[in-house]
């Protein structure tokens, strides 16, 4: 039997939180992987909607709808907007975990030997979907974590965020052209995908990992479909 094309809606990128007109804390992701997922869905004719941050990687398929975010709030109004018609959403997005809590008007000049801003906490985007997400949805989300920490952090984003599946991989892999991972879900036991003296290109991974959407989704359906 074949399955209907797939909606696709993935986050890609860093975001940045605006200091004053000038400056900005972000970080250092390059948006490579998200935009592979999105090349990677489209290629197999999903409908495919990439959300991207401010990065210099943009998709090859000309059928991706590119849509642009800087700060995470915007991202979180594009994900809230868009979120309920789509069967599968990959949040590869590394949004900031703090952000000033207020921006200055006008550029800070250099009057001191220090400088005190003052951050707060911005909210779980990923986390804040469960009320919002409808019951079939497949959401995926991202742990980037140090290596000694990868399997434990992973699991505890697992059941916080309430997803189906956390992409785990080392800080090393931040900007990088390849990938290591572990990929985490309730129904399984830890995958491991690549290895330190291994790892995955990330267009490789970019593919394999969409597949896998694929299949958990389908998977889905029919259990569906056989239930009495």
């Amino acid at each position: 039997m074949i399955m209907p094309p797939n909606r696709y809606l993935i986050a890609a990128g860093p975001t940045r939180e605006p200091i004053d007109p000038v400056r900005y804390i972000g970080n250092r992701s390059s948006g490579r992987l998200g935009v592979a997922l999105a090349d990677a869905a489209a290629r197999r004719g999903h409908a495919t909607t990439l959300l991207l941050g401010p990065s210099g990687v943009f998709p090859s398929d000309p059928s991706v709808l590119t849509e642009r975010f800087e700060r995470a709030e915007e991202l979180e109004r594009l994900i809230r907007d868009r979120l309920h018609d789509r069967d599968i959403f990959i949040m590869a997005a590394a949004v900031a975990d703090y952000r000033p809590r207020t921006r200055q008007a006008d550029k800070i000049r250099r009057e001191g030997p220090s400088l005190t801003i003052e951050l707060e906490q911005v909210p779980d985007i990923l986390a804040g979907l469960a009320d919002v997400r409808r019951p079939h949805q497949l959401i995926v989300g991202f742990a980037l974590e140090p290596r000694s920490k990868l399997l434990e952090s992973a699991q505890a984003k697992l059941e916080r965020k309430q997803v189906d599946m956390i992409v785990a991989n080392p800080l090393e892999t931040m900007d990088a052209t390849t990938i290591e991972a572990l990929l985490i879900r309730h129904d399984a036991p830890p995958e491991s995908v690549g290895s330190t003296h291994a790892p995955l290109d990330k267009q490789v991974f970019a593919s394999m990992l969409i597949d896998r959407c694929d299949a958990l989704l389908d998977a889905r359906a029919d259990s569906r479909s056989a239930s009495p």
